[in-house]
């Protein structure tokens, strides 16, 4: 009768079913066997099973590659050595030793791929050569599926506090390589650099971060927007915030008079009637995508005789903070995965990882205060060129899973 059981418990999934999920999420087919849909829709195989009353979890390899039956094979061979009280683990590494590449050589095969949309040498160079520095030392010959958080600690440590930003390359880094490695299957599991949460001391004790999204996933949170169950304002008026990488406040009380349609420029006043706009106290000047412009003219159209860009209603009033708020709820969204100021986090990671940006255009873009000899001369000048160029690029990245 228990055996009868356990064959019911067994091959829930099919291969049609496997093909047509999308959504992300850890799918059983009985027995410890996993089918996990990341967010991107790359899926894969994993093992989950308990040893001698300790948790064991690995990967068995892409859909692409591993097949459903080839998949409950290796399951049902994991099974019956956990029977006899041997850690499947163990026994994978003596099988996949020479199998599993190194950090380095993952690395090395990121950093290759990207090569082609790079045109700045000096970017290409530094985005190895910071991996090589700090990181190579302490797991640049480890396996990648061995890669735990002490090892993320041991890299970052060193440099967090002495080296903040260079810090804060260093992980983002370290993370798109990890990610890699687990979607070419070579590890399973989550990424320990996400893992690692307070174990790491602030840069600023005074500043508050802000959940975001990593920049991977931003192209799908607009699709997801665009069809959502939200007032079409509040969705206009969501995406015009994370297209222009501007703060809430900012983006809500935009008025139509701050616009020069004919040029692409948004400028955005100190202050106005409500109170301080800018938290620098500085007009700031917005070069507007294509997309941008599309948005306003939709905007224009829904609400023809407000002041207001993205009002709350059609008498005019100021869209709320919790509006955006609601509308991330609305999507799936937890307040600790993504903010809408957060969106500010995902564009400067994108600007520093897919880009060769200089830093200065990209905190101008943020409104930031550029602190070196050269901000007197980066005021004048404006940079309005290159940052039109820059917002631009984070417009076509943002909407490519859509159609505009």
């Amino acid at each position: 009768m228990a055996q009868e059981s356990r064959q019911r418990n067994l091959h829930r999934l099919s291969a049609a079913g496997v093909r047509s999920i999308k959504e992300p999420g850890w799918y059983g087919d009985g027995g410890g066997l996993y089918l996990e849909v990341d967010a991107s829709g790359t899926k894969r195989w994993a093992m989950r099973i308990t040893v001698n009353g300790r948790r064991r979890d690995f990967g068995l390899g892409s859909v692409n590659k591993v097949s459903l039956i080839q998949a409950r094979e290796e399951a049902h061979r994991y099974r019956s050595l956990a029977y006899q009280g041997i850690d499947p683990s163990a026994e994978r590494k003596v099988r996949r030793v020479d199998k599993t590449p190194t950090f380095g050589e993952v690395a090395g095969k990121v950093h290759s791929q990207r090569l082609a949309i790079w045109s700045n040498g000096k970017h290409v160079e530094q985005w190895i050569k910071t991996l090589q520095e700090y990181a190579f030392p302490h797991i640049g010959q480890k396996r990648v599926s061995e890669i735990g958080t002490p090892d993320i600690l041991a890299v970052l440590s060193p440099i967090w506090t002495e080296k903040p930003e260079t810090a804060r390359r260093v992980r983002q880094r370290l993370r798109l390589v990890l990610d890699w490695a687990r979607a070419a299957g070579h590890r399973s599991g989550d990424n320990p650099v996400d893992l690692i949460g307070d174990a790491l001391p602030r840069h600023d004790k005074r500043t508050r971060h802000h959940p975001a999204l990593a920049y991977a996933v931003v192209p799908e949170f607009i699709a997801k927007l665009r069809v959502g169950n939200a007032e079409p304002i509040s969705k206009l008026a969501f995406e015009f915030l994370v297209l222009t990488a501007t703060r809430s406040k900012e983006t809500r009380g935009a008025k139509w008079d701050e616009f020069d349609l004919a040029n692409a420029l948004w400028t955005i006043p100190p202050d106005d009637a409500t109170g301080r706009r800018m938290k620098a106290g500085r007009e700031h000047v917005v070069p507007l995508s294509p997309r941008c412009l599309k948005i306003l003219s939709d905007a224009k159209r829904l609400m023809p005789k407000s002041d207001l860009v993205f009002p709350d209603n059609a008498f005019g009033r100021r869209m709320s903070e919790n509006r955006f708020l609601s509308v991330r709820d609305s999507l799936g969204y937890q307040p600790d995965e993504c903010t809408p100021h957060g969106f500010r986090s995902s564009f400067r990671d994108w600007a520093a990882e897919e880009t060769s940006f200089q830093s200065e255009v990209v905190e101008m873009a943020l409104a930031h205060t550029i602190k070196n000899k050269v901000e007197a001369a980066y005021r004048r000048g404006n940079l309005l060129a290159k940052r039109r160029e820059l917002m631009n690029a984070w417009a076509e990245f943002a909407t490519c899973n859509t159609t505009t």
